[in-house]
This record gives C-alpha cells, sequence and structure tokens, in this order.
C-alpha cells in the first residue's frame, strides 16, 4: 500500500511539485532568518571572543553592554590585583577613534589597547606581520577585513589597494604605523578594528584623567569564578561578571533595546504561514482529486488505519523532501556568504531541529484535514459518480 500511495502522490506532477516547493520556501525562511539572527546576535559578544584568556570582566557598575564603557582610574587595577583568587589582572583600553588615512580620507576606527607586557587579548590569527611587531614604535595591526575594503586607499591618479604594512595614518594627529594584520571576530557595531598597546592607546587619546575601560582578570586554577567576582564587587566596588555573563548582558541589551527579534520574528511567522498555506492547500487539493482512488480501495476493503498510514506517508513524503532541499538552500547561502563579514550567519543544531519541528507542524495539519476527508469517505458514493 505505501508503493500505491507514493504512486498516486507523484501522479500528479503538478500539485506535488507545489506542495515541495511550499515546504521548501517554509523551511528555507524558518531556517535562513533565524540563522542571520543568532549570527548578527552572537556578535553583539564578539568583541569579548578577541580576549578568551580573560576569566572576568570588572568594570564600572553602570556598564550595561561592551560598547558603553564607562572609564576607570588607573588605581582600580592595583586594587583589583590584589583580591583573593586572582591569578592575574591587566587593563584594557577600548574607545572609537578618528584616523587620518594614507590617501587623506578620514575613518572610524575602533581602537584596543592591550597590556604592554602580555599584550593579552590580541587577534589570535596574524595574518600578515608578527604580533611582537606591535612594540614597534607607533605601531598598530588592523583588522584585515577591514584593510581590504573599508580602508582601501584610494589616491588622486585613480589608483587603488588595501592598506597594508608599513603604511602610516594619524589618529588624533598622532603617527600609527600599521605593522600588521589579523583576522578578528567581528563586533554588533561593525566598525573597522585595530590593535595597539596600552600605553600607546592612552597616548593617541586626549589628556583625560580617566581612560582604563575594563580590567581582564584571570581567576586562579580551582577557584570558582562566581566566588572570585563576588570578591571583586566586594573589595572594589566594580562590577564583576564572568565572561559568560557579561556576554549575556550584551545579548539581552540589543534583543531588549532594538527591533531585532520582532523584525526577524514576523519574517518566520510570515515565511511559515505562506508555507503552511501553499503546501496545505496543495495537499488538500491532492487528497480531493484522490478520492475515486481512495473510495476505490475503501470499497477493496482496505481499513481506515492503512489508508492512515498512506496519507501519512505522502505527507511525509512531501515534508521530508521540502524541509531537506530548504535546509539544503539555507546552509549553501551561509557557505556562499562565509567571506563576507558584512553578513552574519550561524546555524546551530538547535535551529535545525527547530526548523524541522516547524515543518512537521505545516505538514501534519495538511494531513489531518485530508484524512478527515478520507475517513468520512462513503465508498458508494464513487460508483454512484
Amino acid at each position: 500500500m505505501i508503493l500505491i500511495a507514493l504512486q498516486m502522490l507523484v501522479g500528479d506532477r503538478g500539485k506535488y511539485m507545489a506542495m515541495i516547493i511550499g515546504i521548501t520556501f517554509a523551511s528555507l525562511i524558518m531556517t535562513q532568518q533565524p540563522a542571520i539572527f543568532w549570527g548578527l546576535m552572537n556578535r553583539t559578544y564578539g568583541f569579548m571572543s578577541n580576549l578568551e584568556l580573560a576569566d572576568i570582566w570588572v568594570m564600572d557598575p553602570t556598564v550595561e553592554f561592551i560598547e558603553e564603557f564607562k572609564p576607570l582610574r588607573d588605581t582600580e587595577l592595583q586594587r583589583v590585583r590584589g583580591v583573593a583568587g586572582v591569578a592575574w589582572a591587566v587593563p584594557l583600553f577600548k574607545g572609537m577613534q578618528t584616523a587620518l588615512m594614507p590617501d587623506g580620507s578620514r575613518k572610524s576606527l575602533d581602537l584596543t589597547g592591550l597590556d604592554d607586557a602580555t599584550l593579552i587579548g590580541a587577534p589570535r590569527v596574524i595574518t600578515a606581520g608578527r604580533l611582537e611587531d606591535l612594540r614597534r614604535e607607533d605601531g598598530i595591526i588592523v583588522d584585515q577585513d577591514a584593510a581590504e575594503h573599508r580602508f582601501r586607499q584610494t589616491f588622486a591618479d585613480g589608483t587603488s589597494r588595501p592598506l597594508q604594512i608599513g603604511d602610516v595614518m594619524e589618529i588624533n594627529d598622532r603617527r600609527a604605523l600599521v605593522v600588521g594584520l589579523a583576522k578578528v571576530h567581528p563586533s554588533f557595531t561593525t566598525f573597522p578594528q585595530a590593535f595597539t598597546t596600552y600605553s600607546r592607546a592612552l597616548g593617541f587619546m586626549p589628556s583625560t584623567r580617566r581612560v582604563l575601560s575594563y580590567i581582564l582578570v584571570k581567576a586562579k586554577p580551582g577557584v570558582p569564578l562566581v566566588d572570585v567576582a563576588r570578591a571583586l564587587e566586594s573589595s572594589t566596588g566594580l562590577a564583576a561578571y564572568t565572561r559568560q555573563r557579561f556576554a549575556d548582558m550584551n545579548w539581552d541589551y540589543w534583543a531588549t533595546n532594538t527591533g531585532i527579534p520582532i523584525n526577524f520574528g514576523i519574517s518566520v511567522l510570515l515565511g511559515f504561514l505562506v508555507g503552511a498555506v501553499i503546501a496545505g492547500q496543495s495537499f488538500l487539493n491532492f487528497v480531493r482529486e484522490s478520492m475515486r482512488a481512495f473510495g476505490t480501495l475503501k470499497a477493496m476493503g482496505l481499513r481506515n488505519a492503512t489508508l492512515t498510514r498512506m496519507v501519512l506517508v505522502q505527507a511525509g513524503v512531501v515534508g521530508g523532501i521540502g524541509y531537506g532541499l530548504g535546509v539544503g538552500l539555507s546552509a549553501l547561502f551561509g557557505i556562499a556568504m562565509r567571506g563576507n563579514t558584512a553578513l552574519a550567519f550561524y546555524l546551530p543544531w538547535s535551529l535545525l531541529a527547530t526548523s524541522a519541528g516547524g515543518v512537521l507542524l505545516i505538514v501534519g495539519f495538511a494531513a489531518l484535514f485530508g484524512l478527515r476527508k478520507v475517513l468520512r469517505l462513503d465508498p458508494a458514493t464513487v460508483f454512484r459518480s
């Protein structure tokens, strides 16, 4: 009977393809749009991915997300280092700067100042130059993607080229020499990133009393991070968050204070509804036009349980093929966009499971309405017609 059910399904190519297209469209939207959403929201703490050695971030208590830092006094660093359970603590500078590029244009960049002695927080992948070159006079390391695109130099003679090692820019009228290029995790604000030493970053800044953005802390082995964070808050009066908690704070801030979740949610809902309408209506039309065949089978003695299995198999085949095509197209889209840092895309297994659940709902409702017609069918009507 299963073979007969499949033959009935593919017998009407038009309706069969319409059902597949409807499920594919729904699966594509329910997978691709959330994947872009997850990729975008992961960037809310993307900057932290460049500083994986730190267990705890210490900051002003009023900070809600990473771009909203409140500068601390330099003396806070020594207070943090004196707290029990702290293995080491290093300063971190972070701030937006305007740079005068070699071709005369002005560009904004997100400048990070790393501890002079350890360079903790430097990008893990240096694509050109060496990390040690950061200690050269006026040295900075620039985001490679930005060097190739947003920092691309266009000169008066019409020629253009990427920003490269040896180029000199000015940050607040101070000389900055590009000594390296690096792969970095894109941030939510998408501003190009540059790295230098902490002391040099302070030299780029106008003179102010407070310049310390964050303090990065490593806990001693075997000491619970939560206990160290509590000790830091109790001893210094500052906020101290584990890396995961601070990442969650960034995610929650952007999810709560922007319309991003709502916008993506509407897109996913529309994709679900459109796919459900197309696939559901096509499946109902298929069942309606197959009534003669179902009636004949019923008159031949097939029980309702067998007919139910036939309809469920037909719905399952349509749902499985459509889901596979939709997820496959989403994955191909992600692969094609892999080198494009302007577009965020993240496809975890949980998202695939959620998309599968949505497709299951569509084909489940379509099968349910189709079954009602089949089970209520009186075989005699087939012969009377």
